[in-house]
């Protein structure tokens, strides 16, 4: 059943609709909002995973789109959401709180989320158009999402990885503020991979340059393709290395074949792939989206075992990237430390929660509040494990 509009008396500035797709909704209005950064909350991107069948009622994933319309019916504000029936696709985990409601006799699903499905990198979430009106627009997403909350009787409203004003502006309308980390490549203007490793200590140095000599000795090199240098069969060859990932772990692909055919034709330039090519085949694929400032790293797969393959197409190919386009940074995806040794340092990220239970939520932000303070000491100790050659001042308190 479609929720009822809200906030739309006659005299009211404007009035929030939540929609069944995101087909309801013009390209062009909503890609207005979303602006130039990261392709992933265009309309290109959450069509495709909509009319490809990996977002649908079917798989948990139920869209109910929010926009603000003012008087004349013009699009100024709009959020990704959905109705979930489970956490999965997410990567900020709330397997915990599910199993809390359970073991008390209540009930977690449906939860309402804002986030870009199967797509763990920070962006805007409350989109306004720029002006002195966008701040209303924002309480008015916020207020909205929460009485969706209370009309459906849900347990809760999620947002994922939104930027850090939109942090501050959720903390400040009651949202509970919990904190993570991932790891990042940051782009020192340097002219190529070998500046970017001069600024490594000898040893790791010699690791980095000791892993990309044992995949070119195997005969191993690579094609760099965007999406509209990418046919059918090849597509098909690429989607088996990336399924077979997912399958390698007992699970199933969140993307189907049809996902990234369609994205390679309407985000051709925001799709890159790097292919590992061993004796004019195919052998591996790491596929990345490319924003107007950074490089994001998404998927892998390969077709046998290849010693240091996966940090060489995931990591390295990608910082070469970055370095030939003059791209600022790098975000590889969630967790591995095993990005550290290879030049990645920590960052924090952040997500903000609606518990409509009291209860539950005081003891949600009670966890929220020690959490953050353990992913903050976690942070600050890897940051003694970074490749990099520390400051003279610096090695000599050591």
């Amino acid at each position: 059943m479609k929720p009822p509009d809200a906030g739309g008396g006659a005299g009211a500035p404007h009035r929030a609709r939540f929609l069944d797709g995101i087909e309801e909704v013009d390209a062009g209005r909503w890609n207005a909002l979303v602006g130039g950064s990261a392709p992933f909350l265009r309309h290109e991107f959450l069509a495709a995973l909509e009319s490809s069948g990996c977002v649908s009622t079917e798989r948990g994933w139920t869209p109910r789109h929010l926009i603000i319309e003012d008087r004349p019916g013009t699009v100024i504000g709009a959020m990704p959401l959905y109705l979930k029936t489970h956490s999965r696709g997410e990567f900020v985990f709330d397997f915990s709180w599910a199993n809390a409601y359970q073991q008390h006799g209540e009930r977690y699903y449906p939860k309402l989320l804002s986030a870009v499905p199967f797509t763990p990198v920070g962006g805007a979430r409350l989109l306004t158009a720029p002006g002195p009106g966008a701040a209303a627009v924002r309480l008015a997403l916020i207020a909205a999402a929460r009485e969706l909350v209370r009309e459906l009787g849900l347990s809760s409203w999620h947002v994922l990885f939104p930027c850090d004003e939109e942090l501050a502006v959720l903390g400040a309308a009651g949202l509970i503020l919990r904190s993570d980390c991932q790891f990042h490549w940051r782009n020192d203007g340097f002219a190529s991979f070998d500046a970017f490793l001069a600024t490594f200590t000898a040893e790791k140095r010699k690791k980095a340059k000791r892993e990309r000599r044992r995949v070119a000795e195997a005969g191993i090199v690579f094609e760099t393709r965007h999406g509209a240098e990418i046919d059918a069969a090849l597509w098909k060859t690429l989607y088996g290395f990336y399924a077979d990932t997912f399958h390698r772990h007992g699970h199933d692909p969140y993307l189907n074949l049809g996902f990234f055919r369609r994205i390679g034709a309407t985000l051709p330039e925001n799709l890159m792939v790097k292919i590992a090519v061993a004796g004019a085949q195919p052998i591996a694929v790491a596929i990345f989206f490319v924003g107007a400032d950074a490089l994001y790293g998404r998927y892998w797969g390969a077709g046998g075992n290849y010693h240091s393959l996966h940090f060489e197409t995931c990591y390295y190919q990608g910082i070469e990237y970055c370095i030939e386009r003059g791209l600022a940074r790098f975000e590889p995806g969630t967790q591995g430390e095993h990005k550290v040794p290879r030049g990645f340092a920590p960052v924090m990220t952040g997500s903000a929660h609606y518990i409509a239970d009291p209860r539950f939520a005081a003891a949600i932000r009670d966890f929220a509040v020690r959490e953050a303070r353990g992913v903050e000491a976690y942070a600050r100790s890897v940051n003694e494990h970074l490749p990099f050659h520390r400051p003279a001042d610096e090695e000599l308190r050591i």
